[in-house]
């Protein structure tokens, strides 16, 4: 799991999910780095860097990122660059990709955890 050690958020669904209990590798991106490498896993599984990309990062509005037309290649850039641009958390548990916080996705990990 991809995440910030100090957002509440993440720290929620850590919490919620068990992620922190089943083993799953944590990966607290403001101290570690996302690779390149590792960004590019994550984007073959979701399909582009732009459903990787926050754009409620407040470095989205501050860069003037919201009135600019970004390509694929601009998303990893801005991502690789700023840890805050990676939607989070983003977990990867065996062929699956779980990104992101909203209701749909936390409650898909949980259910993949418990199985």
């Amino acid at each position: 799991m991809y995440h910030l050690a100090n957002c509440t958020t993440c720290q929620a669904i850590i919490k919620e999910t068990g992620v922190d209990k089943a083993g799953i590798d944590m990966q607290d991106i403001k101290t570690e780095k996302i690779t390149p490498a590792q960004l590019e896993e994550m984007k073959k599984m979701a399909g582009s860097y732009e459903a990787l990309f926050s754009r409620r990062a407040l470095k989205y509005k501050e860069m003037g990122l919201k009135d600019k037309k970004l390509t694929e290649n601009d998303y990893r850039d801005l991502i690789l660059e700023e840890y805050t641009f990676l939607k989070r958390p983003v977990t990867i548990l065996k062929d699956k990709i779980f990104v992101g916080n909203d209701k749909k996705t936390v409650q898909a990990l949980k259910t993949a955890i418990e199985k």
